[in-house]
């Protein structure tokens, strides 16, 4: 397979990246073994003086695809992940010793390889497009870069600046790449092979600083260098303090940056490959890539859409109810380019919900992210009001009115009178179960549920319920809407609080069961950060307030009776709010007190729930809250709520914040490996209840050694 075309003119060879079999340029080892050989010939051509590299594509180069990474590397050895690595490196010698110039003219976006390859030239110049970004993200899938990056980048604008770049995997535009010197010259498009051509005739000189005799980084020194030494000290701190043992990749960065610059290249090189290595053959990275990655891409190209659907273009919907969440739907809608018809009881909520919108655009207005004409524009496309007649014409209408039956019944009923027969209904409910509520549609074939998560413009997940009643066309229809919006979709059936609300509730309840055991409050908290949670269970109740989880228990009750088992921590949740008084932040406090600008755990727990004698470790409270999101994630699949593990995985990671580490609720299952996990739930099962029992499925899956993903594709 030929990856790019080669020409001569003028003894300056201009080698054009151009992959026939990929949208973008990637790196593979077939790549490195073509561009290894290709630059082995341009050294040894008398009739070639320097060299041009540019690409055909809009883009310049990615990196390494994720999906070779996640299968193909999927059973490396330390020794074979080294050596990939290597080979990598040094092409990238070969071409910055070959003893010619060469030049990368940037004609787009050149990230993780890409960009490492064009560090590997002796100058790089990009076009004047906001859309040639330029960057090392690597660390945003706990990887590092592998061939080169962090060794090239910390010599060319110094050690500590690259730990800036490295660390946070951000993407550069031209301007702000000039600045921090990840590129040398920006030029307009037309003239970027002019200015490659302009660079060799005025600097013939091929060799990088590091390769000069004599060149030491300003930090060689290491420890003897105070204030280098100081800096790293506190950069670890800083990395240990904020990710732990949980995500290795920022610490493997940091050593490679401190240990690499205090070496010859060669040596940092080595260094570099050894803790890519490490990182490679560790599951973490894989899980991560698997779902942040490869099945949110899939999920997004509508890998649960139904076919023999044609694809629909929504331009008119409607969105019922005006609160936080009504108004942020409409602001992403508005936002895509589909006009919004927001209705709430009276003009002035619906006005007010539109109001949503302003308040977004004016900040991104005063970070001068986005023009007035620009937002007035989008703004014109959202109409306020509390006349149903102005539903006509509406393709699609969401409807996130208070989470009651009876008042989401009467909303239905009002809307499908003025819609036409074909549009589809969708609940925004985050419990209520879509089939009980299609009820009083006169079309529940077109009835679906579509979860938004608060707040809206920022969380990227749309849970999408199926009702038994609804139909593939209606499915189809959503994912649809679901991608113009540009959102993550997961499809699940219908059942008492989905997926995502189901197994977030078992997160809550066991952290308020641990208060009720006498586990020390900040043991709960620091555990739960520990492992990876954004936040608290309890700091998180009190945000999302006790009457929420308590309301949805005493529906399961009214509806079930004796069939149903509350949940662990309903009776801790339920004195707190009806006997101590303390309900929620909004309320004035709940497990914690806050301040104008502080919050501390509430003095009066303590005697409220008297400390155990025996507190469990930090580990053992951390297993406990993941494992039994995990095993009511297996229960989901087992029962059909989830048909495929990858949406668990996506729903648990962009729905509550799951620890992207773990890859998801079930990816963390396959990372313990099922037999263990099924011992850690029986342990788990007589320590504290039942709730932790592992199912038949699970106990069979452990027999047989299986997996929710295989360890590579097939």
């Amino acid at each position: 397979m030929s990856f790019f075309s080669l020409n001569v003119a003028d003894r300056i060879a201009t080698l054009t990246l151009d992959d026939p079999s990929a949208a973008v340029n990637t790196v593979s080892p077939a790549w490195i073994a073509a561009m290894t050989e290709a630059f082995t010939r341009i050294k040894n051509d008398g009739g070639v003086d320097s060299v041009i590299i540019t690409s055909a594509k809009p883009g310049f180069m990615a990196g390494a695809d994720l999906k070779y990474i996640l299968n193909d590397t999927a059973r490396f050895t330390p020794r074979e992940a080294f050596e990939f690595s290597q080979r990598a490196t040094v092409m990238h010698r070969v071409i910055e010793t070959c003893g010619k110039p060469v030049v990368a003219a940037i004609n787009g976006f050149a990230l993780g390889g890409g960009y490492e390859l064009a560090l590997a030239c002796h100058r790089r110049i990009v076009v004047d497009d906001p859309k040639a970004v330029v960057g090392l993200p690597e660390v945003n899938v706990g990887l590092l870069p592998g061939s080169g990056g962090t060794q090239r980048l910390a010599r060319l604008i110094g050690a500590l600046k690259s730990l800036d770049v490295l660390l946070t995997g951000s993407s550069y535009r031209p301007v702000d790449a000039l600045k921090l010197g990840l590129v040398d010259e920006i030029v307009a498009k037309d003239k970027l092979l002019d200015a490659a051509r302009a660079w060799i005739k005025s600097r013939p000189d091929a060799s990088q600083p590091w390769d000069r005799k004599g060149y030491q980084a300003k930090e060689t020194h290491g420890l003897l260098d105070n204030a280098f030494a100081n800096a790293i000290t506190a950069k670890t701190a800083a990395l240990s303090a904020r990710y732990g043992e949980n995500y290795p990749a920022p610490l493997a960065i940091l050593t490679c940056v401190f240990e690499g610059v205090q070496c010859p290249i060669d040596g940092g090189l080595r260094i570099e490959s050894r803790q890519f290595a490490r990182l490679l053959t560790d599951p973490r990275a894989r899980n991560i890539i698997r779902t942040t990655f490869v099945n949110k891409g899939l999920a997004e190209k509508g890998s649960r859409r139904p076919e023999g659907f044609e694809k629909a273009k929504l331009a008119k919907i409607g969105v019922l109810g005006a609160g936080m969440m009504g108004a942020g739907i409409a602001y992403i809608a508005a936002n895509a380019g589909i006009e919004v018809v927001l209705l709430d009881m009276t003009a002035e909520a619906a006005a007010k919900g539109k109001a949503y919108s302003q308040k977004i655009f004016a900040k991104q207005i005063e970070k001068g992210v986005k023009t007035q004409e620009a937002a007035d524009a989008i703004l014109a496309r959202i109409t306020p009001t509390a006349d149903y007649a102005a539903l006509a014409g509406c393709a699609l209408v969401v409807e996130a009115v208070f989470e009651d039956t009876a008042i989401k019944a009467e909303v239905v009923r009002k809307a499908e009178a003025v819609l036409a027969e074909d549009a589809v209904f969708a609940s925004n409910t985050s419990t209520l179960p879509i089939t009980q509520l299609a009820q009083a549609s006169k079309r529940p074939e077109r009835f679906i549920g579509l979860h938004f998560f608060s707040p809206v413009e920022r969380m990227d997940l749309v849970e999408v319920i199926r009702g038994r009643a609804t139909s593939d066309e209606t499915l189809a229809r959503a994912l649809d809407f679901v991608g113009q919006l540009r959102k993550t979709p997961i499809v699940v059936n219908d059942a008492r609080g989905f997926y995502t609300s189901r197994v977030f509730q078992t997160f809550i309840h066991e952290g308020a069961a641990m208060v009720g055991e006498g586990v020390t409050p900040a043991l709960i908290e620091n555990a739960a950060k520990m492992v990876g949670m954004p936040i608290g269970p309890l700091a998180l109740l009190d945000e999302v307030t006790l009457d929420l989880p308590l309301k949805i228990v005493d529906q399961a009750i009214a509806e079930e009776g004796a069939a149903y088992t509350p949940p662990c921590g309903a009776p801790v949740m339920r004195r707190m709010k009806d006997e101590l008084k303390r309900a929620s932040r909004k309320a004035g406090g709940g497990f914690y007190d806050y301040g104008e600008k502080s919050k501390a755990l509430w003095a009066g727990l303590t005697e409220a729930y008297p400390r155990a004698a025996q507190q469990p470790s930090a580990e053992e409270v951390g297993r406990r809250l993941l494992y039994v999101q995990a095993l009511e994630t297996a229960r989901c699949l087992e029962e059909g709520v989830l048909t495929h593990a990858a949406d668990g995985d996506l729903g648990a990671v962009l729905g509550w914040g799951f620890p992207t580490w773990t890859g998801g609720t079930l990816s963390l299952i396959d990372t313990v490996g099922l037999a263990q996990f099924v011992a850690e739930c029986d342990r788990l099962a007589q320590a504290y209840g039942p709730r932790f029992a592992p199912t038949a499925q699970l106990r069979a899956m452990a027999a047989a050694n299986e997996r929710f993903h295989p360890v590579c594709a097939a």
